[in-house]
């Protein structure tokens, strides 16, 4: 085992496992853009649609962040709660089941050994947009993207994220790791911004869409990448090298599996 012992050992964790997790809030929460069902928060909240129904664009934007922002904190607050119990784990012993928790989530994404994360088919309602005010509609999309799960799942990452924040036994890191994915996760709606146009809307989901399997692909590099440092870290050169052949084989397996859309069992709009 590589880390150190006591203070100095816990401090390694915090920093090394506090990184890795805000890589992948960035990355889930940019991944979760992408909707099997459509981009429902570009098609849903855009300068045409909110001209229409008479409200200005920017702020309906800024209260979709501002949901978000609650959203993701209230994702940090339960990582926050895990962290408690996880801060009385030893640093290697944290470090490991990080590792273990990465293993999984890539398997789940890769669609290999049968591992299959609950990706929670669901959208939000879009009878919101015509039967309340733009602040709950507005914030209350807003809060259900930022949470990370009351809509898809789009990437076991976001599973993975919440795993290393809890496991840094640090419940204010951990907060403000669910914080960041939230924000990130509520700017994707600011991408409609300059689709004044029908035809702007439409050119903007089809730049999106082609940036669908590349998003996934990111996603699986991100996992992967923490998951071999992590195993440096624990294990030294001689762990990072197996970890790294243990997931290679695992993309060698999945092929073109991993890169498929998924496909929508049920949506609630």
């Amino acid at each position: 085992m590589r880390t150190g012992g006591g203070r100095r050992g816990y401090g390694r964790r915090v920093t090394a496992l506090l990184a890795c997790s805000v890589v992948l809030a960035v990355v889930a929460g940019v991944r979760g853009t992408w909707s099997p069902c459509g981009l429902s928060m570009v098609s849903a909240i855009n300068p045409m649609s909110e001209r229409g129904r008479g409200h200005r664009y920017a702020l309906t934007c800024l209260l979709f962040v501002l949901g978000a922002l609650v959203g993701g904190v209230l994702l940090g607050c339960a990582a926050a709660l895990l962290s408690l119990p996880a801060a009385l784990l030893p640093t290697d012993a944290a470090l490991v089941l990080a590792v273990l928790a990465g293993l999984v989530t890539l398997a789940s994404d890769l669609q290999v050994g049968g591992v299959a994360l609950p990706r929670h088919p669901r959208q939000v309602d879009e009878d919101w947009l015509s039967r309340y005010r733009r602040w709950v509609y507005a914030s209350g999309f807003g809060l259900q993207v930022g949470s990370g799960f009351a809509t898809y799942v789009m990437t076991a990452a976001t599973y993975l994220l919440v795993v290393l924040a809890a496991l840094t036994g640090s419940p204010p890191q951990a907060a403000l790791v669910g914080a960041l994915f939230g924000v990130v996760r509520g700017l994707a709606v600011t991408l409609s911004a300059r689709a004044t146009t029908p035809e702007g809307l439409r050119a903007l989901h089809r730049r999106l869409a082609a940036l669908d399997r590349p998003s996934l692909r990111l996603a699986i590099a991100a996992q992967a990448a923490v998951v071999v440092v992590l195993a440096g870290l624990v294990g030294g050169p001689a762990a990072a090298v197996l970890v790294a052949g243990a997931v290679g084989v695992g993309l060698l397996a999945s092929g073109e599996a991993s890169w498929h859309a998924v496909r929508p069992t049920r949506r609630d709009a």
